[in-house]
């Protein structure tokens, strides 16, 4: 089964002051991107199914997505946002308890001013609250923010963490020893996992084949997922074009590395059924 383990959905018309982070150049993403129009894009790539990761910082994003979800049996799981540095997070986690489409959250750690905000007390406070209700945490960071969210990942050793975007390296190599340490350090920790994904929109200029290659050589293909970044990635490119660039790249694997990075990996991590009901 082929799952695509990253993509968003939003309401741009009824919700475009919560999308500040679109930047100059990105006009083609201030329209609505809704799950009728993903479903046939992953049909006719072969996909079976997807996440629906946030992309607003409110939690009204995470209802959102999770009624998106009762509507769309394709869409296995749902990564939502809440204020994990809140004090009454765990109360606010709660709320959700009850609803088996939330596999876990996020925060847009890459914006924040302090570069070691994913190791602050509070965040990790909050993070370290999600492995006992069985959610996920995803790192959006950057090379420069990796040693925090070691610092973050080691604090938090009951909780499953998976990197979005590989981090986000420049494809032309100018951070490339930093990223390469932190994302080394990050695979030798048994509950991290890796993103494949968001490639066409990476900084700079070149391949992003050895950068997958380093993935794969720190995490195995048993932790690494591919994702497409829809509709973000249609800035670079359409969305079999996108599939295409993992899908290729993993064709020297045997038969069952490819079948966990297109889909088993992202299964495994999210805890996500095999069908929904």
């Amino acid at each position: 089964m082929k799952i695509d383990a990253h993509q968003h959905f939003w309401n741009y018309g009824a919700d475009a002051a919560d999308y500040g982070w679109m930047g100059e150049g990105e006009d083609a993403l201030r329209r609505d991107f809704l799950p009728r129009d993903l479903a046939p894009l992953l049909a006719v790539a072969g996909y079976a199914g997807c996440v629906a990761v946030q992309a607003r910082e409110v939690e009204a994003e995470t209802s959102a997505l999770l009624r998106m979800a009762r509507g769309s049996r394709f869409i296995r799981g749902v990564v939502g946002w809440i204020d994990l540095c809140a004090p009454d997070v765990e109360a606010r986690l709660d709320r959700y308890a009850d609803d088996p489409l939330l596999c876990g959250l996020r925060m847009v750690v890459h914006d924040r001013p302090d570069v070691g905000f994913a190791g602050s007390a509070s965040h990790v406070r909050g993070v370290s609250c999600l492995g006992p209700r069985g959610l996920t945490y995803d790192l959006l960071v950057r090379s420069e923010h990796l040693p925090a969210a070691l610092a973050l990942v080691d604090a938090c050793p009951e909780v499953r963490f998976v990197v979005d975007h590989l981090a986000k390296p420049r494809l032309d190599g100018s951070d490339h020893a930093p990223w390469s340490a932190g994302i080394a350090a990050l695979g030798r920790r048994p509950n991290v996992w890796c993103k494949l994904s968001g490639l066409g929109t990476l900084p700079g200029l070149g391949a992003p084949g050895p950068f997958l290659d380093e993935a794969l050589a720190s995490f195995g293909p048993s932790r690494c997922m591919i994702g497409s970044d829809w509709p973000v990635s249609t800035l670079a490119a359409d969305y079999e074009s996108t599939m295409a660039v993992v899908e290729r790249w993993c064709s020297a694997l045997s038969a069952g590395e490819r079948a966990m990075v297109l889909g088993g990996s992202c299964a495994a991590f999210y805890g996500l059924a095999a069908d929904r009901e």
